[in-house]
């Protein structure tokens, strides 16, 4: 059972433009966090996202091992055909050393390969748009029900696990002898709300990992993002993770700065409260986008889309009536 903890403080960069498109004007970038945002970047559009990151571990139990190293990840995102539609690669490699009492060993592969895509099902501002109170002074400055329902997407995709791999032990390398090259599913059910002022956003991700394998993972994520000005933001974000062989909940926090429009450059640091290993990974990265063929796209309130109707109909009443003469 996940042990979730009330540990929430954080940013974002850019919240989307409610009667527009999944692009917005500056990037948003996924990091520094784990989780995953509801939003596609925008159709035509290209993210990367990447950063290298430090470890330490230590486990308490015999043979007491410890394992030093870096890691590189890279996330490239693409807006596919719709703008709701986004391919994601996620990748991600480690160099790590391990030292026992008995032996020291050097481990080096790709500890992650994830390709699939993204999915938004639902997002609450579209054909939504507040009304001022004339008469209500209390009602235009109350508490906004309507910023608890969150958008939701899905992520469908899979996992690639190589021969010989070492991280693979999620299919059994750590029970037994090293997996053939395999591929196994993975889905992600994502939630996203902006709250407050704007600058608040909380995401939450539920993940099934493994999927078809021996050793199935389920884990969650979440993560509280708060923008601090134009440049600065910060986030808090917690992350639980079960299998039958790996259990751990871990905290994660840092700060981004945008230095323009599409490039940001961020900072992070994670840890957990077990032993059996602990952890302590620190990290720094850069997010990049290109839009030079992003042509915006205009989504129509309901009011916009009911007076489009009665200008069609009477235009179309106006050409009957010409061809009638």
């Amino acid at each position: 059972m996940f042990t979730i903890k009330k540990l929430f403080i954080a940013a974002v960069f850019l919240i989307p433009t409610i009667h527009y498109g999944q692009h917005t004007d500056q990037i948003n970038s996924n990091r520094p966090g784990e989780s995953m945002s509801a939003f596609a970047v925008g159709k035509t559009v290209i993210q990367v996202e990447t950063g290298v990151f430090g470890i330490q571990e230590s486990h308490s139990l015999p043979p007491h091992s410890d394992a030093n190293g870096f890691g590189i990840d890279v996330t490239l995102r693409y807006g596919l055909f719709l703008e709701n539609l986004e391919l994601v690669a996620d990748i991600q490699y480690v160099n790590q050393t391990v030292n026992s009492p008995m032996r020291s060993m050097d481990i080096a592969d790709f500890k992650q390969t994830v390709l699939g895509a993204k999915y938004l099902i639902y997002d609450p501002n579209k054909n939504y748009k507040k009304e001022p109170n004339l008469y209500s002074w209390k009602a235009n400055h109350s508490f906004d029900w309507h910023q608890l329902i969150p958008a939701v997407s899905v992520f469908a995709g899979a996992n690639f696990i190589f021969t010989d791999n070492p991280y693979s032990y999620s299919l059994g390398s750590k029970i037994s002898k090293l997996p053939e090259s395999s591929i196994s599913p993975k889905l992600i059910l994502i939630t996203q709300n902006h709250l407050g002022d704007g600058r608040w956003v909380f995401v939450a991700n539920i993940i099934s990992d493994y999927m078809t394998t021996d050793y199935p993972s389920l884990s969650y994520i979440l993560t509280l993002t708060r923008g601090i000005n134009d440049k600065w933001s910060a986030f808090v974000e917690n992350q639980g993770v079960k299998s039958d062989i790996y259990s751990d909940a871990i905290i994660r926090g840092g700060a981004a700065y945008l230095i323009n429009k599409n490039l940001q450059v961020d900072a992070s640091i994670s840890t957990n409260f077990k032993d059996t290993p602990s952890i302590l990974y620190g990290g720094v990265g850069v997010s990049w986008r290109y839009d030079g063929r992003y042509k915006e796209v205009h989504i129509l309130t309901k009011e916009e889309q009911a007076a489009e109707k009665m200008a069609k109909k009477t235009h179309s009443k106006k050409q009957s009536k010409k061809s009638k003469k």
